[in-house]
């Protein structure tokens, strides 16, 4: 038997061939799919392949197609997927420390995205305007979030400020503590924002009591507050503009 022919029947020499040709592959189809992102967006793009694509900077080395299809089928669509909690994604066979902080890090690298395009200071010019900022603040958030906007006299953002985090349905303010951020950031005006994570969007009796109770104490340091802003889904509720706030409000834009 010649050299050449004991090489061919080898199986480890086999299994090696086999192997290097599957990375080769595997690297091609990784190239071919980062290729098509670049060159013709995400749009018509199957929810896995996104999936894969975004799997491929934190697997670097094996093939993510399997996993994109287990996390999917899993979760239920892509936007579930990153919105899943990180220790429910690490219950996952094939995901590791790595692929689960990416998948849970993306909701807030595009919430720190769509907040940094308003600019540093953004000008609060109408109820449109706040309600858009507002909503972004709420990205990802699949728990109940209560955030105050501090503003200047001229209607330009100070300092946004987290004033409570709850469960699914409650989280709660403290009044005096709202007003000494207030101060601390040199507020004129302020607004509440808050979002409903199961989607209900007027107020409830609670949101009411509150912004009644936060408005009186701002009110005795000379600070207005102009709105109360409900995020719910892909819409907002402006308790302003429903007659709930009277005063020295923003003036009125169709939300």
């Amino acid at each position: 038997m010649t050299n050449e022919s004991r090489v061919e029947n080898n199986p480890a020499v086999e299994a090696e061939e086999a192997a290097a040709k599957k990375k080769n592959l595997h690297q091609g189809h990784r190239q071919r799919l980062k290729e098509q992102a670049l060159s013709q967006g995400m749009d018509g793009m199957p929810a896995y392949q996104a999936m894969e694509l975004l799997l491929f900077y934190a697997i670097p080395y094996k093939d993510t197609n399997e996993l994109a299809h287990q996390l999917i089928d899993h979760f239920g669509s892509f936007s579930a997927v990153l919105n899943a909690d990180y220790h429910e994604l690490m219950k996952l066979p094939g995901v590791g420390q790595n692929t689960a902080t990416l998948l849970t890090m993306m909701p807030e690298f595009f919430r720190f995205y769509q907040l940094d395009a308003f600019g540093p200071r953004p000008f609060f010019k109408n109820r449109r305007t706040l309600a858009e900022y507002a909503h972004n603040l709420f990205i990802g958030h699949t728990y109940e979030y209560i955030y105050m906007i501090c503003m200047d006299a001229q209607h330009r953002l100070t300092k946004t400020e987290l004033l409570s985090k709850g469960t699914l349905g409650s989280a709660n303010v403290d009044p005096r503590n709202a007003v000494e951020i207030a101060l601390r950031h040199h507020a004129c005006f302020v607004a509440l924002t808050h979002n409903h994570p199961a989607g209900t969007l007027k107020p409830s009796s609670q949101d009411v009591h509150v912004t009644n109770e936060l408005s009186r104490c701002l009110d005795a340091v000379g600070i207005t507050l102009v709105d109360h802003v409900i995020a719910a889904g892909d819409t907002c509720y402006s308790m302003a503009e429903h007659g709930y706030i009277k005063g020295d409000c923003l003036p009125p834009a169709k939300i």
